[in-house]
């Protein structure tokens, strides 16, 4: 049987940290995303500090519907900050960090979810912090991948031309 090669062009790779110009209208997305959850994060944080929570208590302590003791509120402030700061970067910045924390809330929210009900479960997870931990995650990971992943991304998106560069 004969075999023979098919010359292909080579593919592109496109990198998600490529520059994006700073007054692309997908910047306010990325940045919208990581200050509205960072904010509530904060406000989730401080409030479970203010009640005087001790840091590894496990009783029924709730703060906004959510049960909280004090290492999981310096953790919310924590992250909270971060996503400010990615805020106010802007840019593949806030995007690349919405995704990544995006993901890692939802590992966060399987991982407490193997928790609940045992002697591990330092944070105080319940079960709607679980199901917090998805939505969270979800949200910051479409608000990353807004306008970056899709097969149908619009002619003028710059990730878009970024993989097809002969295409202008």
């Amino acid at each position: 049987m004969a075999t023979h090669s098919v010359h292909q062009e080579p593919r592109h790779r496109i990198r998600l940290d490529d520059h994006l110009p700073v007054d692309h209208r997908l910047n306010m997305v990325y940045r919208i995303g990581a200050g509205v959850m960072g904010a509530f994060l904060i406000a989730f944080g401080i409030l479970g500090i203010v009640d005087h929570i001790g840091f590894f208590d496990t009783g029924g302590n709730a703060v906004m519907g959510l049960n909280t003791n004090g290492t999981l509120s310096i953790l919310s402030i924590c992250v909270g900050l971060l996503l400010l700061v990615g805020m106010v970067i802007g840019g593949n910045f806030a995007s690349t960090l919405n995704m990544t924390l995006g993901i890692l809330f939802l590992l966060s929210g399987f991982l407490n979810l193997s928790l609940l009900d045992t002697d591990y479960n330092f944070l105080a997870f319940k079960i709607q912090n679980v199901l917090f931990s998805f939505v969270v995650g979800l949200l910051l990971m479409v608000f990353g991948m807004y306008g970056r992943v899709s097969s149908t991304l619009p002619h003028d998106n710059p990730y878009w031309r970024a993989r097809h560069p002969d295409s202008s």
